[in-house]
């Protein structure tokens, strides 16, 4: 299923990465662009087409204030663009990912990395690496940096679809988000490590496949090697 929404996003590449220069700041001093926007409008009418009884959870449509969640309900979680500040400065690493839940259940996810022309789908096989690296969050601060024991090679990347896919394949040995992150951020990634063996943690605790929902911030690891 999933597949078709990655060829339609790949068909509207270069429509999305058009719009990089139009952006603007959200409250929380992100960046919002009108590619995301797209590619939450493609995923709508994907949901539209063949999720009609699913609920979208989406960045951009937060905040979801006095939301009722049901744990059995069946939902669509989407970051429609996972790295905005790469977007807009021109990076290629950004990414989209997508997990949907049928009456509360897990079905499939994906994360896509368009402008690098890498995807990993629920099903399909990954190439899988060895690595000594171990990937930070973007959220640290000088002095959190200033506390990482030596030992390991450290990268920066500042898109967590880029970041847990490269736990998930092993070219990152770990990864590790200590300030907390939204369930849209993590979701793909933590039930693409599950399904490959990847060891996947949630605020401490051993990570099954169930949803999060938008109600607060996750602490997550992955532990490739």
């Amino acid at each position: 299923m999933l597949d078709v929404l990655i060829e339609r996003i790949y068909a509207k590449l270069d429509d999305i990465t058009s719009l990089r220069d139009e952006k603007e700041l959200k409250p929380d001093n992100s960046f919002v662009s009108k590619g995301d926007l797209l590619v939450q409008e493609i995923v709508f009418d994907f949901c539209k087409e063949y999720l009609p009884n699913h609920e979208l959870i989406s960045e951009e449509l937060a905040p979801f204030d006095n939301v009722q969640w049901d744990i059995n309900g069946s939902y669509v979680v989407l970051d429609p663009i996972d790295g905005t500040e790469n977007f807009v400065s021109g990076l290629r690493e950004w990414g989209v990912g997508v997990s949907i839940y049928t009456n509360g259940v897990h079905e499939t996810s994906c994360i896509l990395l368009p402008e690098l022309n890498e995807f990993a789908l629920t099903g399909q096989p990954i190439k899988r690496f060895e690595s000594r690296i171990h990937g930070l969050s973007s959220s640290l601060t000088k002095e959190d940096l200033l506390k990482l024991p030596d030992g390991f090679e450290y990268r920066i990347i500042g898109c967590s679809m880029y970041n847990m896919l490269s736990a998930v394949k092993g070219s990152y040995a770990r990864f590790e988000n200590v300030k907390g992150v939204n369930c849209w951020d993590v979701l793909p990634g933590l039930n693409l490590a599950i399904e490959h063996g990847v060891k996947a943690f949630v605020d401490g605790v051993e990570y099954k496949g169930q949803i999060l929902f938008p109600t607060r911030k996750y602490k997550i690891l992955l532990e490739a090697n």
